[in-house]
């Protein structure tokens, strides 16, 4: 039997590759992908062939995650209940994809990962999966073993698997959009982040004393220049998560509804993220009408629930893409920002496609804009209204109490 293992080099994927090993006499493939975690891919190579795994492949997939995942995530405004920036969710499809790519390769029976039966990431790789390809079997070893951690590290020890030394308490999951920090006393949802939670942002109390000033130059909603220089998007994201992060900008702490029912109390890093996102809503104001955006608001939510919900291959989500992609023609401009002390605040926005008229919207004398319109347009658009609190529609009384005569 062959099984494809998505292997991150962590003690649950190694126990796994030695339980796959006994319990199904597996011939075991591991896959590394590169997502911009920052890690060290040949290390965990080396690793998995010590642990004796039939191939191992590691893939970059860097460019292909910015491209086909953030971008997409970018234009939709992607924040899960308002805050998650949905890093990790946009990883997992991906990751799936190629499990399956590389199961179809080697002519694997099966494919295994490394997720627990509580969170959310099981359901996001197992549904991508089972959508490209029905026919494999997926192993989750540590979620049907239901081994404690200290039952791990016992099983770790008598195979002589490595056992990562670390030296904080808190379980971490990064990749170039973002950076998620769990357990230890992040488990109590009261007690304030220790400080040495945070790798990519400065205590905001520590902060430089003065602001600094951003600009971010979109065209069909992503990014293609930071401060007047052009860049790819990949690189607008690495040159933000070290400015903005220094100005202590992108920590994010919440409570967050799990796929599996479970409230868990979530923080992140996610300095780019939380910049480029800030910038694009403001900047589609300013471009979209105000139908488009009241519209768009729902197909946003609905679109970053779907990818939290592990339905990145559900058609919806490609239907939802097309309209969302129809309304970026017309994102694009330059939105400047103001970092400071853990905030980021939008100062200037300008576009060639603006709806935004100068001589409308002054109150100086030479405005364009016929006061004298207004009345007409007030009588015409509260008539329902009126004729509704005449008829008895009325949710309070009127005013002194007594009835209008006013007729409809």
């Amino acid at each position: 039997m062959k099984v494809v293992l998505a292997y991150s080099g962590g003690l649950d994927t190694s126990v796994a590759i030695k339980w796959l090993q006994e319990k199904y006499d597996a011939e075991v493939i591991t896959v590394t992908l590169d997502v911009g975690q920052m890690e060290d891919l040949k290390a965990i190579e080396e690793k998995a062939k010590a642990l004796g795994v039939y191939k191992h492949y590691s893939m970059n997939v860097v460019d292909e995650f910015v491209e086909r995942f953030i971008a997409r995530a970018i234009k939709a405004n992607a924040l899960y209940q308002g805050k998650y920036p949905l890093h990790s969710a946009l990883s997992r499809p991906l990751i799936a994809e190629k499990l399956v790519e590389v199961a179809l390769k080697e002519e694997a029976d099966a494919v295994a990962h490394g997720c627990t039966g509580k969170g959310n990431d099981q359901v996001r790789i197992e549904v991508t999966v089972k959508a490209l390809a029905p026919h494999l079997k997926i192993i989750a070893p540590v979620r049907e073993w239901g081994l404690s951690r200290d039952k791990e590290i016992e099983y770790a020890r008598k195979k002589g698997i490595p056992i990562p030394i670390k030296d904080k308490p808190y379980s971490i999951d990064q990749n170039l959009w973002g950076r998620s920090i769990e357990c230890g006393p992040l488990d109590d949802p009261y007690a304030e982040p220790p400080e040495d939670a945070f790798e990519w942002t400065v205590n905001p109390l520590k902060a430089p004393n003065e602001p600094t000033y951003v600009t971010l130059t979109f065209k069909n909603g992503l990014p293609v220049a930071l401060n007047d220089i052009e860049m790819s998007l990949k690189d607008v994201i690495i040159s933000l998560n070290k400015l903005a992060g220094r100005h202590g900008v992108g920590r994010i702490d919440h409570i967050e509804d799990r796929v599996v029912g479970i409230k868990s109390r979530e923080v992140y890093e996610a300095p780019a993220a939380v910049c480029i996102i800030e910038a694009h809503k403001d900047l589609e104001k300013m471009t979209l009408t105000k139908h488009e955006l009241v519209f768009k608001l729902i197909v946003d939510d609905r679109w970053s629930r779907l990818v939290y919900e592990g339905l990145w291959c559900d058609p919806l989500r490609e239907d939802l893409d097309a309209f969302i992609e129809k309304t970026q023609e017309r994102v694009e401009g330059d939105v400047r920002l103001k970092l400071y002390k853990g905030t980021v605040n939008v100062v200037g926005r300008r576009s060639s496609k603006s709806l935004y008229e100068l001589d409308l919207a002054t109150y100086e004398e030479w405005s364009k804009f016929d006061q004298k319109l207004a009345k007409g347009f007030i009588e015409l658009w509260g008539l329902q209204t009126y004729i509704a609190r005449s008829r008895g529609g009325r949710a309070e009384p009127n005013v002194g109490g007594k009835d209008q005569n006013t007729k409809y």
